[in-house]
This record gives structure tokens, sequence and C-alpha cells, in this order.
């Protein structure tokens, strides 16, 4: 038997055979990863949008129960609480956060900003809007009276507390200046708007009845308030079960943003106490902070979905 020469020694092609297999090998193994990871953050997209309705739903339904029992925002359109809320046609209104919490712990008190319901007999509404007769219509209206872009389809008012029950009140002393079981009151909110004379209807004397509110606006001579409503008189007056809560803050424009007056006129002539809003306030901000940390979720998956997307 001939042994092989040199030129005809067998190769080995294990090697290359080898090298081969684990190229295709690796090849293999990073198109299942390149997939996985395709995959990986297809599921990661695709969470986030299952997770964005919920989300806003949320935030909605929050802001309704907030809107509801806590505070609400509600739109000014008239002149009669001027110098202290704007309001007036084709021009941007005050938006003011109404406390709703604060009455659940004391009443109203003389020089509270106060919106209420208007009793039957007080027309036209103030704060409220006519009901579109369009279902869809209505239904983007009132979801925007809610979140505070438009009037709410109630008769509501916007008005400052003067006297309280079994309070007599009357106008006007030779000052020209309302009177409360006899004492002047001292107004500095009044406005009396250019042109106008520095004087104001005279009334009374009426006592405000049990349970009742004399409401009148600061802009005095531009005000369908308790002076006039349901023919003037005791029937002017509001009772307390209408009142739906106190104005806080101006919240919009960002130009008139802060806290509204509410300077006793009585605390000078009748020695009358102020309001503690301390803890209503805290209570409001405590059941408001559910609704930020929501938003703030919801804006951190949106900035994560775009950190993904861009890597």
């Amino acid at each position: 038997m001939r042994s092989p020469g040199p030129e005809e020694e067998p190769q080995d092609n294990s090697g290359a055979e080898h090298g081969a297999d684990e190229q295709r090998s690796g090849d293999h193994s990073d198109q299942q990863a390149s997939g996985h990871g395709r995959k990986k953050r297809q599921k990661k997209k695709g969470s986030f949008w299952r997770e964005l309705p919920i989300l806003v739903v949320t935030a909605l339904v929050l802001t309704v129960l907030i809107q509801a029992f806590v505070a609400r925002v509600y739109v000014i359109p008239s002149e009669s609480m001027e110098d202290t809320l704007h309001g007036c046609e084709n021009c941007t209104n005050d938006r003011i956060l109404v406390d709703k919490i604060t009455y659940r712990f004391t009443d109203p008190a003389p020089g509270d900003v106060v919106v209420f319901r208007g009793p039957d007999t007080w027309m036209p509404n103030e704060l409220g809007s006519t009901e579109p007769s369009n279902p869809v219509s209505g239904f983007f209206r009132q979801v925007g009276s809610l979140l505070g872009f438009s009037a709410p389809n109630e008769k509501d008012f916007v008005k400052r507390v003067i006297a309280t029950e079994g309070q007599t009140v009357a106008c006007c002393d030779a000052q020209n200046r309302v009177t409360v079981n006899g004492d002047p009151l001292h107004e500095s909110y009044i406005h009396w708007g250019g042109g106008k004379p520095h004087t104001q209807m005279d009334f009374g004397p009426v006592t405000v009845p049990e349970n009742h509110l004399w409401m009148m606006g600061d802009n005095r001579n531009n005000s369908a308030d308790s002076r006039v409503q349901g023919g003037g008189g005791v029937r002017g007056a509001v009772p307390l079960d209408d009142v739906i809560g106190k104005a806080q803050f101006r919240v919009l424009p960002p130009t008139r943003w802060g806290g509204i007056t509410e300077a006793n006129p009585q605390t000078t002539a009748l020695g009358a106490t102020g309001s503690m809003p301390g803890l209503p306030a805290g209570v409001g901000f405590a059941l408001v902070w559910p609704v930020m940390r929501v938003n703030r979720r919801l804006f951190d998956a949106a900035d994560v979905r775009r950190v993904r997307e861009y890597y």
C-alpha cells in the first residue's frame, strides 16, 4: 500500500466548518436578539397606548369629582363685581376658583365674595347660560363648564355678603353709605364707574330673614342684587342653602392671578370677626393632590415614550 505523498496529504476542514457553523450560529443569535429587542420595544410602545386612555379618563373623572365637591372654576361674564372681578363682552374675563369646603365649617361672613344659585325670584342669571337645543352642543358645553372654559347651565351669581340673618340693612345715611343695624359700612371695594355719580339707590330698612344673606355687587350702580331682585325687600335675600361656595382666587388670566379681597365692611362699625379659611384650604389642596399626581404620571409616560422612540 502506498502512503500519500506530500501533495496528496488529506486536508483537515473540520476547523473551517466549525468556524462557519459558529458564524451562522452567531448571525442567528444576533437576528434573534434583534427581533427580541424590536418585540420588546413594540410591547413597551403598545403598553403606553393602552395606559394612556386610562390615565386621561382618571384625570377627567378626578377633575369632575373635585369640581363637584371641592372646588370649581367659574367664568365672570358681567361687570357687577368690578373692580374686584373683571367681566364684560369681548374681553378677557376672569376665571375664579370657588371653594366648596369652607362653608361646611362656617357660615358666610360679611365681606365674603360668594357664588350662589339664584332663588326663583332672581332673574336673569349672571354666571349661567341657556341650555343648547342640540344635545351634542349641550354635552360639550357641560364638559367645558366643568373644566372652567364656559359658563355652567345654572342660574348662578357672584356677589359680596353685606348682611347676615337678623341684621337690618338700609341705604343711605347722610354720607351715602349703607348701614347695618344703624352703623355705616366702610366699603373700600366699591367701584363707581367712570363718569358716574358716587351715589347709591335708597332702599330699606330690611331685616334679613333667618338663614338668609343680603348680597350686593361691588360695582354698586351696575349690579342687580338683593336691592332689586325679587322686587326688593326680604324677597331679595338669598337662602343659605343656595350658596355654592366662596370665591378664593382669580386663576386666569395670568396678569390677574391672585386672591380675592374679603374685607369685612362691618369690622370697624360692629367689631365683626372674619372667616377662617386655613383649614378648608388645606383640605382642598390635599384632595387636589391626586389629580396633580395623575397628570404628572401622564406627562412622564409621554416623555419616556419619546426617549424610547429616539433611541
